[in-house]
């Protein structure tokens, strides 16, 4: 199947606008936590928070995305109520600022998500697929809000010790199958997915999904990737976090040619550069 042939039409109406997947979107990253792998302890107030978001914005970003909790290898697991707190003040203030800017939220507790869509968030954002909360396709549900299906195995604590598949392409496609079911059994169907780069995968596992994401349209589902800066960049041309922007940039091209529409990144104005290309050069 040829990527570059399919034009996602599919739009979700969630929490009352309109999120449309004809061109690709560009999601920025907002880590409001202490031990992120690039990022953590980067903002000192809300205030920068909300100044960080008003440039990502400007940059071209469509969508916030604002994790309370790291989930990089070996995290440490806070409680809801700890994600809660960290949430509260940024997620209100960012509701209030940027009305027409879509919000996601970066969580696999269900109380977490429950709280942030009474606060207007758009999107939940759920690196385990619902797997470490059973009860947050039932919270989507309920609110009929867009939901990033992630897979992992795993959990943040162990899933890159050894990390196993028979078939990585096929066994995840699996997991989509029997998820996308369950969604559609609760009435819900508002699903975008996310394979989870670097959750649970080797490096030569997060290079055979980035060759083979193209076969994930089948789902009929937005595709979202999650690449940047990331230790599959590093590996390979022997980058660190700091460095590794023009990986990012590298491997979210392939992704786009494959199929991709949405982007999560840190760096926003080089992804909608990188977005802006592909879509040209489709156009001609």
């Amino acid at each position: 199947m040829n990527a570059n042939l399919i034009k996602m039409s599919k739009t979700y109406l969630t929490n009352g606008k309109q999120l449309s997947f004809e061109k690709a979107q560009v999601m920025a990253i907002i880590n409001i936590t202490p031990d992120s792998f690039y990022d953590g302890g980067k903002f000192s107030s809300v205030t920068d928070i909300i100044k960080d978001a008003e440039m990502k914005i400007h940059e071209g970003a469509t969508i916030i995305d604002i994790g309370a909790a790291s989930s990089r290898p070996n995290a440490i697991a806070i409680s809801a109520k700890d994600e809660i707190s960290r949430l509260r003040e940024p997620l209100m203030k960012l509701r209030k600022e940027f009305p027409e800017i879509f919000i996601s939220i970066d969580t696999y507790l269900a109380d977490v998500a429950e709280f942030a869509i009474d606060l207007g968030a758009d999107i939940i954002n759920d690196i385990s697929g619902s797997q470490m909360d059973q009860s947050m396709l039932d919270v989507v549900a309920k609110h009929q809000i867009a939901y990033v299906l992630m897979h992992m195995q795993g959990t943040p604590q162990n899933m890159q010790k050894n990390p196993s598949y028979d078939d990585v392409v096929k066994d995840i496609s699996t997991f989509y199958t029997s998820k996308i079911e369950q969604c559609k059994s609760l009435g819900f169907d508002k699903l975008i997915i996310d394979v989870g780069f670097g959750f649970g995968k080797t490096v030569e596992h997060n290079y055979q999904l980035l060759k083979h994401l193209n076969e994930f349209i089948v789902f009929d589902y937005p595709l979202l990737v999650g690449l940047s800066r990331k230790s599959m960049i590093n590996k390979v041309i022997h980058t660190s976090p700091v460095t590794a922007l023009n990986g990012t940039t590298v491997l979210n091209t392939i992704a786009l040619q494959n199929g991709a529409k949405i982007l999560r990144v840190h760096d926003i104005k080089e992804a909608k550069q990188a977005v802006d290309l592909f879509e040209f050069y489709k156009s001609v």
